[in-house]
């Protein structure tokens, strides 16, 4: 479901898979809910309302290095 890129890992699903973001984020002990006017997805818990989530033009990149390395 992910793709290690050069500054994070892509989120292969796209903007547009709200259930696998929130599977992600459900099974992440690095979650963290962002501020909320950054929230983009109903779900609280969602890899799109993740504080280190970080949106590309088509999908969003995790910046947390430490979730992609367990």
């Amino acid at each position: 479901m992910w793709k290690k890129h050069d500054h994070g890992w892509i989120f292969l699903p796209g903007r547009s898979a709200p259930e696998f973001a929130a599977a992600e984020a459900a099974h992440c002990r690095y979650f963290r809910l962002d501020d909320e006017e950054e929230c983009f997805a109903e779900d609280d818990v969602s890899c799109y309302n993740c504080r280190y989530r970080r949106w590309t033009r088509d999908s969003f990149e995790c910046m947390n290095r430490e979730a992609h390395n367990e």
